[in-house]
């Protein structure tokens, strides 16, 4: 059993995302997620990820490697509905510094259970019914099962498709026991700093939808982290986040 689970993880892979969105969902209503941020290198959106202060974002650190995006070029773009449209609204502000978590950083197979990251941006958002600011959770606060949360981004509708929606998207998911994802993932996940969704097979966070807040009774939960490669909507391998409550510390340490 364990060598079968090997090699469908090795078949399957990791993936974190670039360049595609939430699978199943519906559009947002425009506006809706003040706290949503697109994060973009080159004018080109990578990941989703969120504003926990002015001046600060909060994503997942494998959006973006310092060594292979210069923070120079790299920028977040707030207020958002249509991604790829010049909207009053929206606010666009670069990058002054990548801050990932030191464990990702030294891990050989960077370890996604410290996948987690803040961007100090070079100047503070100003804050409206656009944007804003979504706080943090407790510390330590526990998620239970079955929980219907959410999560939103800007890409693919389809497993197949090849075309991203330049619309905010947005889908419900429902929590899964830490349990069950320990003995789907095992090495891969880490029950005290990830959370993971129910595999429906309908409804997934996909490609490019990494970094983005998962959202349950209106609080922020978790920082969507990986799935399945080029499956998104599998029905075996729950969809896992990192626990941003567990990272509490590491957060106000590092927001300076």
């Amino acid at each position: 059993m364990l060598l079968s689970i090997c090699l469908l993880l090795s078949f399957f892979s990791l993936s974190g995302g670039m360049e595609s969105g939430v699978i199943g969902g519906k559009e947002a209503n425009p506006h809706s997620r003040p706290y949503m941020a697109s994060i973009q290198y080159k004018k080109a959106h990578k990941c989703g990820g969120m504003l926990i202060r002015e001046d600060y974002v909060l994503t997942a650190a494998h959006c973006l490697n310092p060594n292979d995006y210069p923070d120079q070029d790299a920028e977040v773009v707030l207020g958002a509905h249509y991604i790829n449209k010049v909207e009053k609204t929206q606010q666009r502000i670069p990058v002054m510094k990548f801050i990932r978590h030191p464990l990702f950083e030294q891990s050989n197979k960077q370890d996604y259970s410290y996948d987690i990251m803040l961007l100090k941006l070079t100047e503070k958002a100003k804050q409206n019914e656009y944007v804003n600011v979504m706080p943090l959770p407790k510390k330590n606060e526990k998620i239970p099962a079955d929980v219907t949360c959410s999560i939103a981004g800007w890409g693919l509708k389809t497993p197949k498709g090849n075309q991203a929606s330049d619309v905010l998207q947005e889908v419900r998911l429902k929590l899964q026991e830490n349990s069950e994802c320990e003995k789907l993932w095992q090495q891969h996940f880490n029950s005290e700093r990830m959370i993971c969704s129910v595999s429906d097979g309908k409804h997934a966070f996909c490609l490019g939808d990494s970094g983005s807040p998962l959202i349950c009774n209106t609080k922020s939960q978790g920082i969507a982290s990986y799935t399945v490669r080029d499956d998104c909507t599998n029905t075996v391998y729950p969809q896992v986040y990192v626990n941003i409550s567990s990272f509490l510390p590491w957060i106000k340490e590092n927001i300076d």
